[in-house]
């Protein structure tokens, strides 16, 4: 591992660390001037954290010790996937010992840790919510990976850093398969994010609420953790999402020149993408939590079509 490559993967994870809560805070921020209400600061997310982490711990008296490991994990499982992800740039040493399969992996781990400690103390909305998680889980598992299969099999490999460097040094083309597979992480990322039309974050409403119900147990830095996992989680699928359909930006070496020009293009790609989910959390409305499998099914279809396409035109 040398000195650049090194520098490379440090500035990776402190970046996602960063940037997580202002990407969450950005949606709120466009979701709040799109339904015409006194917007939230760009900061709040960072000012939240840091009033949950001073805060004490309160724990139900049953709590064992998987319920108070859970959110260290989540959080683990988060920058780790985080770290395997190009977003400025495609030389990252953990990228050859993690691919695209290992990142599922990575979130899945997570899904299961918090459904467990969520769980754990024996609470109705708790074991609900975790339920409810696990269901979205197994869902849009699939899909996630017929979409990167797909993408690996037009790119040759199964590693997020090889699909950058073989899209952004290969000459622009409009790959159908693409454009299906794109629509498919399109459901998949509001899914597994807890965003509308599956889930609404800004709701507390016990009988529908997904990602709420699993953290309403925790306080303190165990809920400043998990909250800030789940920015990170969303940051995450943004940049794989950008890893995979607009790779352009990203650079394949390590200079403080490169990283200075690719560090723009991933905030400004993360702004329009950030202002477009809050455009699809506006015009859309929460579905019923039975219509969610359809939801899904719809992904696992698209996804399936793309690798056909890729299958039966090669594009």
């Amino acid at each position: 591992m040398n000195a650049s490559g090194l520098l490379s993967q440090l500035l990776d994870v402190v970046l996602a660390l960063a940037l997580a809560p202002a990407l969450s805070g950005w949606v709120a921020q466009c979701r709040a001037w799109l339904q015409n209400r006194r917007a939230p600061g760009l900061l709040q997310p960072y000012r939240l954290l840091h009033k949950l982490f001073i805060k004490d711990v309160v724990l139900a008296e049953n709590a064992s010790p998987l319920f108070r490991a859970a959110p260290y994990i989540v959080f683990a499982c988060m920058m780790m996937a985080s770290a395997i992800i190009p977003m400025l740039s495609a030389d990252l040493p953990l990228a050859t010992a993690a691919d695209a399969i290992a990142l599922v992996g990575l979130l899945a781990i997570a899904r299961v840790f918090i459904s467990l400690a969520a769980m754990d103390v024996g609470t109705a909305f708790g074991s609900l919510g975790a339920r409810r998680e696990m269901l979205i889980g197994f869902l849009a598992e699939p899909a996630l990976l017929t979409v990167l299969f797909t993408v690996s099999l037009i790119t040759r490999s199964t590693s997020l850093a090889s699909m950058v460097a073989y899209m952004t040094h290969t000459a622009f083309a409009i790959y159908p398969s693409l454009a299906c597979a794109g629509i498919a992480f399109t459901i998949v990322s509001l899914s597994e994010n807890a965003r509308v039309p599956v889930d609404n974050p800004a709701t507390h409403l016990e009988l529908t609420m997904v990602h709420e119900a699993l953290l309403l147990e925790y306080s303190g830095r165990y809920l400043a953790l998990l909250e800030w996992a789940s920015s990170l989680k969303l940051l995450v699928y943004s940049c794989i999402g950008l890893a995979i359909f607009i790779p352009w930006g990203v650079t394949s070496e390590v200079s403080a020149a490169a990283l200075l020009l690719a560090l723009p293009a991933l905030i400004a790609k993360l702004v329009v993408g950030g202002a477009l989910l809050a455009v699809i959390e506006t015009v859309s409305a929460k579905m019923r939590i039975f219509r969610v499998p359809e939801f899904l099914a719809t992904a696992y279809m698209f996804a399936v079509m793309g690798m056909l396409v890729h299958f039966l035109l090669g594009a």
